[in-house]
């Protein structure tokens, strides 16, 4: 037996006087009696596995008898043992029938000193009699595994030192207390890493020494079979009859536990699991893995585990491939990305590609792969002679999925369609946002009218649920309620919340919400439902990126640029790896336009507009780009390159056309579209898309109130401002979310009146709105992680605005506009600006124009020649290069 110290359950001295004994204070209390009184009578049994320090024990109670003058005998005698002499026995469960009752004898005995050691297995009869005498005289002690402060005070004995706490960690969770292996891994000198080569030498010997079918038990298990009699009665080649098969593995699990190789539940000791893993052959490791995947196939049970054992393994054949592609099966059920490394490994394995073809397609559009996911789905369309209708219409709904992501509705429409002709059905209710995207509309409304139905065969699951949902929202957006739509949309999303399924749409219920969301006013139920889907990560991996861009769109359209921009930054940094497909590249560049025009960039918006040309010739038009297309439409017009977007323009009007123009859709675009014939002075223009806003005023109220704010933009175009009913649309735009858009009608109305009471009250509406704007504040919420923390309003918190109440604006009694009440006399004036004057400094040094600078503040570029010529009078700049390195040291000492 191995020479280490034993083990107890209570809590260790630590002690290094315990010698030998250290960390197991129920043996040193048990020595601690013997050496205080050695003539007691005393008759003890020790149990415990190999290597729980049973002959440490004995070896120390011999000592401390035999140094009292006992006689101490350490073998079982032939005959009557001497009374007065003490009994110590080891290994006592290796001794025969005549030799056990010999020592029971002995043991009923009065006033006899002695103690047996054995192990817990095997317990024949007569060691199991041998242990009830010795029991009925004191209790035995039982030695098992070290705790944490047994293994700290065995380090301190064997190396001399107090260890870390991580490498007591460490050494306890890979031997699992076993003293005899605490031990030897200590005094190797290494607690981690590698297992040294000859402490690996010492436990194979340990391993070898056993019977041979608990050698092959220990084998399977460490290479992953499960604790399971299911499979390793088979695996193992024991018993199948009568259940005799369990019962014989049962004992070879306690002969291993006795043994010290497993722990009292049937696992592998970490430190040996290494060592077998090490030692086996591979072709022995092979053919054991193959054997065990073979047997969670035929039982039906999960194959993940032992697939991934087997992966890397070179085992080939139809039944290693028919392992792989039932893993890939249960991790694609799941949607696991491991399902596209499964399939690959089962065609290495042997299995005929095309028959795989459609299933990797769609494990490949989970994990966000839409160029295999393509490929493969092309695999099986250009063969479908030569596969069954069931692949043929999983890769054909598989590729509408993949072109609709990229923006080419129409054929992904077509490719719906097929699938319904060679299924022999109508197109599933997942086409329909696709058909009312290219304007089929009475096809749309068809396959909503006949959805809803038992698919025969099949029960109805939380995915057809969620699908006749979506569609029956998307068609209600177009021709019915816009309450409707957004509920059914939103319950759509939470139903796939709790199931898997989202990956395989066109589009996620969550972005589709969002966007009705946002046609209608609702940015706060918009961003919830986003902020869920970023939560459970609805529609894995490839939707991330788009529900990203529309809480930065939510964001843009409330004014909030410096989130919209930290929303933009973030999908762009993740798509240096993987580039984004082209519907989500359209919005991210209108985005990325509109910032800079909001923020009055023109450098960026001529450079973000390099994007934006490649991002329109990308994208062909449908319905849910309207609103990123009309804020293209405005910056074009800007940059005037109203060429580039004229026939995208000509499309969307002929697809809502096609659609009976829907209110929900088309007012944001006819907004857009008022909001370039500003920038031009288009007179014809602008009123032309006022009457459509009027027409489609009762659409929503997002659409009334810009119904009603667009004739007061053609007032200021013919210079005819109402104040008050100009505030009144401007707040009714706020109110909606539109607060840019509020601050910029009543700024620009402003510098249409001569009235200067007018003039202070709307340029102070419009100051208080664009605050407001500024104002717009994310709740953090958590968003999944592969990626790191979450941070309120940005890549990783999910924007849920919060618009502050403005109040009712009151003009200044005195005093110039916007400058805010006059000095008192002799106050200290903190700069040599006022602070209109450096908000102008600001923009200066920024290279914008005093028009820009105008627009940004609600003042006129007359107004902002007046100040700059005031600070470089101040500040005796003689030139505009030495006012720019002033304003520059100004406003560097006032950040400081």
């Amino acid at each position: 037996m191995g020479a280490a110290a034993p083990a107890g359950t209570a809590p260790a001295t630590g002690a290094t006087g315990d010698g030998p004994l250290a960390g197991g204070p129920e043996s040193v209390a048990l020595l601690r009696a013997v050496t205080g009184d050695p003539a007691a009578p005393r008759a003890v049994a020790v149990s415990g596995p190999a290597g729980s320090g049973k002959t440490t024990v004995l070896r120390a109670l011999a000592a401390a008898w035999a140094g009292s003058g006992a006689e101490v005998v350490r073998t079982v005698p032939a005959g009557h043992p001497d009374p007065a002499a003490v009994l110590v026995v080891d290994d006592a469960h290796d001794l025969d029938a005549a030799g056990l009752d010999r020592l029971r004898a002995h043991a009923e005995e009065p006033g006899v000193r002695m103690v047996v050691a054995f192990r817990p297995w095997p317990r024949e009869r007569g060691l199991a009699r041998l242990g009830a005498t010795l029991a009925a005289s004191a209790p035995p002690l039982v030695l098992g595994a070290l705790t944490a402060a047994g293994v700290e005070a065995r380090a301190a004995r064997v190396t001399g030192r107090r260890i870390p706490d991580d490498d007591v960690r460490a050494v306890l969770e890979r031997t699992a207390g076993s003293p005899m292996l605490v031990d030897r891994l200590l005094a190797s000198g290494t607690t981690r890493g590698p297992v040294p080569a000859a402490l690996a030498e010492q436990i194979g010997y340990t391993v070898d020494s056993e019977d041979r079918r608990v050698v092959d038990l220990v084998v399977a298990t460490a290479l992953g079979a499960p604790s399971d009699g299911e499979v390793l009665v088979p695996l193992l080649g024991l018993s199948d009859g009568a259940g005799s098969g369990v019962d014989e593995l049962d004992e070879l699990v306690a002969r291993a536990v006795a043994a010290g190789l497993c722990t009292p539940d049937g696992r592998v000791v970490p430190l040996v699991a290494e060592v077998v893993r090490a030692r086996v052959a591979p072709a022995r490791r092979t053919e054991l893995r193959r054997s065990l995947a073979e047997i969670e196939l035929d039982r039906g049970g999960s194959v993940l585990a032992v697939a991934r054992l087997l992966r890397g393994s070179g085992a080939t054949g139809e039944r290693a491939a028919a392992v792989f592609a039932a893993a890939a099966a249960e991790a694609g059920r799941r949607e696991h990305p491991d399902a596209v490394r499964y399939y690959a490994d089962a065609v290495a394995a042997g299995a005929a590609p095309l028959t795989l073809a459609a299933r990797r397609s769609a494990a490949h559009l989970v994990a966000g792969d839409l160029d295999g996911a393509l490929a493969h789905a092309d695999e099986v369309l250009s063969a479908t002679d030569a596969v069954e209708p069931e692949d043929a219409v999983r890769a054909g709904a598989v590729a509408a999925a993949v072109l609709a992501r990229r923006g080419l509705l129409a054929r992904s429409a077509e490719l719906y369609r097929w699938t319904a002709a060679v299924g022999g059905e109508h197109p599933p209710a997942a086409a329909v946002p696709v058909l009312i995207g290219t304007g089929a509309l009475d096809e749309a409304a068809a396959v909503v009218g006949r959805a809803g139905g038992i698919v025969p065969g099949r029960a109805p699951t939380l995915v057809d649920g969620a699908d006749d949902l979506t569609a029956r929202g998307v068609l209600d957006s177009v021709q019915g309620s816009p309450t409707a739509a957004l509920s059914g949309l939103a319950r759509a999303a939470g139903l796939l919340e709790s199931a898997h399924g989202a990956a395989l749409l066109p589009d996620t219920p969550a972005a589709l919400a969002a966007l009705v969301a946002v046609h209608t006013g609702e940015f706060d139920v918009a961003s919830s439902v986003l902020g869920r889907a970023l939560r459970t990560g609805l529609g894995g991996p490839p939707a991330r990126s788009r529900h990203r861009l529309l809480l930065g769109w939510i964001a843009l359209l409330r004014g909030a640029t410096v989130p919209a921009a930290d929303w933009l930054a973030a999908v762009d940094e993740d798509s240096v790896e993987r580039p984004l497909e082209p519907r989500d590249e359209f919005l991210a560049a209108a985005l990325q336009v509109a910032i800079a025009r909001r923020n009055s960039d023109l450098g960026g918006l001529m450079r973000s507009w390099t994007r934006a040309r490649q991002a329109i010739v990308r994208h062909p038009v449908d319905l849910f780009v309207l609103q990123p297309l009309g804020e293209l439409v405005t910056a074009a017009t800007r940059l005037r390159e109203e060429s580039w977007v004229a026939p995208h323009l000509g499309e969307a009007t002929a697809l809502l056309d096609r659609l009976g123009r829907p209110a929900l859709w088309s007012a944001p675009l006819h907004w857009a579209r008022l909001q370039a014939a500003v920038l031009t002075d288009d007179v014809g223009t602008a009123r032309e898309q006022t009457a459509a806003l009027e027409g489609a005023a009762g659409g929503s109220r997002f659409a009334h109130a810009m119904a009603t704010a667009a004739p007061h933009w053609v007032g200021v175009l013919e210079n005819r401002v109402d104040p008050v009913a100009v505030e009144e649309a401007a707040r009714g735009l706020h109110a909606v979310g539109l607060s840019f858009d509020g601050g910029k009608l009543a700024g620009q109305a402003a510098l249409r009146t001569a009235d200067r009471k007018a003039v202070s009250t709307l340029l102070a509406c419009a100051r208080a709105l664009q605050a407001a704007a500024a104002d717009v504040r994310p709740a953090p919420t958590a968003e999944p992680a592969p990626d790191g923390p979450a941070e309120p309003g940005g890549p990783g918190g999910t924007a849920v605005p919060v618009v502050p109440e403005v109040p009712a604006t009151r003009a200044p009694q005195d005093g110039p506009v916007g400058n805010g009440p006059a000095p008192e006399a002799g106050a200290e004036q903190p700069s040599l600006l006022s602070d209109r004057e450096l908000e102008v400094a600001e923009l200066v040094v920024q290279g914008r124009t005093q028009k820009e600078i105008g627009e940004t503040l609600f003042i006129s570029a007359k107004t902002v020649e007046h100040h700059v010529a005031r600070m470089r009078q101040r500040l005796g700049a003689g030139s505009r290069s030495e006012l720019l390195d002033e304003l520059r040291r100004i406003l560097n000492d006032r950040r400081a």
